[in-house]
């Protein structure tokens, strides 16, 4: 590995992130995946984006997603971050706390706050995906310490 990228990896490792999950509705039942890569873009539209790493499995579906559900978790939310984030994990079992949106999407109802979006722009980056996606309804949830990653592990903020 060259320098630049181990550089590059140290320099995110040691920069905390927001952990989130991504959910959808799909034609083969619903999918999700956890995400540190979220932002805001835009105001109007009211707009944000994450990355995604391949175009296959959950990745894949959720590119293909009509729309999606942004999830902004709090530290009660650890396990289901670190199930959603491992392959084969438990996802949408009876004993996670998942409700479904008129529009179908999978809802985690205790989340800090979920945003409903409609994917806009895909854009190709390497290996990886980004999107796009205007949000059309934000459900605000519980207040709670927020979740983030750092050094390679989930974390809670403290002052």
């Amino acid at each position: 590995m060259s320098d630049l990228i181990a550089d590059f990896k140290t320099a995110f490792r040691t920069h905390p992130a927001g952990i989130a999950l991504v959910t959808a509705a799909t034609a083969t039942g619903p999918v999700g995946l956890t995400a540190s890569s979220v932002a805001s873009v835009a105001l109007d539209p009211t707009s944000l984006v994450f990355s995604v790493t391949r175009a296959t499995g959950t990745a894949g579906a959720l590119l293909g997603a009509h729309s999606l559900v942004v999830h902004f978790l709090g530290t009660q939310h650890e396990d289901l971050a670190r199930a959603f984030s491992t392959s084969g994990g438990p996802r949408f079992t009876p004993e996670q706390p998942w409700e479904r949106l008129p529009s179908g999407e999978p809802f985690l109802p205790d989340a800090r706050a979920a945003m409903r979006a409609v994917p806009t722009l895909v854009v190709p980056v390497g290996s990886s995906s980004l999107i796009v996606a205007e949000v059309v309804d934000v459900r605000l949830g519980p207040d709670a310490p927020p979740l983030v990653w750092h050094e390679t592990r989930f974390r809670t903020l403290t002052d």
